[in-house]
């Protein structure tokens, strides 16, 4: 019984497939599964922290820390079940693990997009979560009710001391 154990493991992970055992949540859009830190490929969240900032996003004139609230969404969504990832083989620029990751078969990626809690990273994603996209921002889901600058962007005007 053990052989067959280990050998489902090594095919499952051999293959990029991971099983989760030890799952911890950094932000929206980065989990660490079982030691190794994965960033949630083609698509993009704002930002929890960042050089010392939090995104801010406003919600009928509040100001909403919007990273925190994608986070949580993942977290809700995620509950008790396991995560399973499927790794890309290369890494990103920055040399992280990127996959997407799944709860009871569904797309976490794909969920995030589509309630509007995170966006079609399309520069990378090559415009695969643009329908699900489309979808929260017709119908008012999520961050698509507030106002809010792209993670992308918020990035960049913190980088030029814009923020």
């Amino acid at each position: 019984m053990k052989n067959i154990l280990l050998l489902i493991w090594f095919i499952l992970t051999s293959s990029g497939y991971v099983l989760a055992y030890e799952l911890k949540v950094i932000d929206g859009d980065t989990i660490v599964l079982n030691g190794e830190k994965i960033r949630f490929s083609g698509i993009d969240t704002p930002e929890s922290y960042y050089r010392g900032k939090k995104q801010i996003c406003y919600d009928k004139n509040i100001e909403v820390f919007c990273g925190d609230l994608s986070k949580k969404i993942l977290v809700e969504k995620i509950g008790n079940n396991k995560v399973s990832c499927i790794k890309e083989k290369k890494p990103d620029k920055y040399k992280r693990i990127l996959a997407e990751c799944f709860v009871n078969n569904e797309s976490l990626s794909r969920y995030l997009v589509r309630s509007g809690y995170a966006f079609d990273y399309a520069y990378y994603s090559r415009k695969k979560f643009a329908s699900d996209e489309e979808f929260a921002k017709n119908n008012n889901f999520g961050l698509w009710k507030m106002k809010f600058d792209y993670p992308w962007i918020w990035r960049k005007k913190v980088r030029e001391k814009k923020i």
